[in-house]
């Protein structure tokens, strides 16, 4: 087996803000692996900011998995700790047994004959922007929408919430936060009651990651059901698995194979929540078509319950063209279609 890589900037058709930073561009790495004359491709993305990995280190695990591929696929510890390039290998090496074309999970939705239903997702803004955003999700058919808060003054986001609630009621419009860690351990309590009779379905990472007893607090007390999802990052061993989720008992986790250690790593997380009547669902972090068709088709094959987070791929100019297509509120893939990859992609 021979194996290589290459970088690719994604252009974002509008700056994605979330309370972390905005971004214009997006940097991802594509792993290539062949064999037998087939070619499988997994996509290494990292997050700035987020992921512990640099670009620096990426490129250089991803040289040492291309001197030996078979022997970083064998002991997957070798790259377990970098969640995006063991992302990028396992997805790869899923293609290229399935024979290059995608098809990494056949199922009924890669053969376009199912949907996943997806949420719609409301980046920040001013109130403007994110009112239009959800007008647009609205009317475009979803019935469960995200919204990224803790970019602008609390009090304007709990205007634009209970704007959506003097039109929708909780039975029409489900309601998922996301606060990327913004509120104050102190004040989270506070918000979170005030957030309350809005009906929120729940809120992923109220307070930033490292915070147990403080998250742990907030899960017993909180009015509204909390969410795991950067707190999951950097945890690797089941031990620590199990330790954390003993101490802060979520009501949810929110799955992230390319931050949260892979389809594999994702998997012992699945494992050990549903083991502790803990719900979750997965969602995809700005890959582009590539990476979301590998999570929307292993999300898929897990059998995911509720609404997902898929379906990022409109936000590129640059996207690779795919078969996946949003119909209402469900992700799809259209056989109609083919992964359509840029002239020379290939070539190494």
């Amino acid at each position: 087996m021979k194996a290589y890589w290459k970088k690719y900037e994604l252009q974002f058709k509008r700056p994605a803000k979330t309370s972390r930073g905005e971004y214009k561009i997006r940097t991802v790495w594509y792993l290539f692996l062949e064999k037998a004359g087939i070619t499988g491709v997994g996509e290494c993305a990292p997050i700035p900011g987020l992921s512990p990995e640099t670009p620096e280190q990426v490129e250089l695990l991803l040289n040492d998995v291309c001197t030996n591929p078979e022997n970083y696929l064998w002991s997957a510890e070798l790259t377990q700790k970098v969640s995006s390039v063991h992302f990028a290998l396992e997805t790869a090496w899923f293609d290229l047994q399935n024979g290059g074309n995608q098809q990494l999970f056949p199922s009924e939705f890669s053969k376009g004959k199912a949907g996943i239903p997806i949420n719609g997702l409301v980046w920040m803004g001013d109130a403007e922007y994110m009112q239009q955003q959800i007008q647009d999700k609205i009317k475009a058919g979803y019935h469960c929408i995200k919204l990224k808060i803790g970019g602008i003054d609390f009090e304007k986001e709990l205007e634009i919430l209970r704007s959506i609630r003097t039109i929708w009621h909780s039975s029409q419009i489900t309601l998922r936060l996301d606060a990327n860690g913004a509120f104050h351990p102190g004040e989270a309590l506070d918000k979170l009651h005030r957030l309350a009779p809005l009906h929120i379905h729940s809120i992923e990472q109220p307070v930033a990651a490292g915070y147990w007893k403080s998250m742990a607090r907030i899960c017993k007390e909180s009015p509204i059901p909390v969410g795991l999802d950067e707190e999951l990052i950097g945890i690797h061993s089941t031990k620590k698995k199990e330790k954390l989720l003993d101490a802060i008992q979520p009501q949810y986790l929110i799955l992230k194979p390319s931050l949260h250690g892979g389809l594999s790593g994702c998997n012992k997380w699945i494992e050990l929540a549903e083991s502790r009547s803990i719900k979750w669902w997965i969602t995809s972090y700005l890959e582009s078509n590539v990476g979301l068709n590998a999570i929307a088709q292993w999300a898929y094959s897990k059998n995911a319950k509720g609404y997902q987070g898929l379906g990022t791929g409109a936000l590129f100019t640059n996207n690779i063209s795919s078969p996946l297509e949003i119909r209402g509120e469900e992700l799809w893939m259209n056989t109609m279609n083919a992964f359509n990859f840029p002239e020379n992609f290939f070539n190494r």
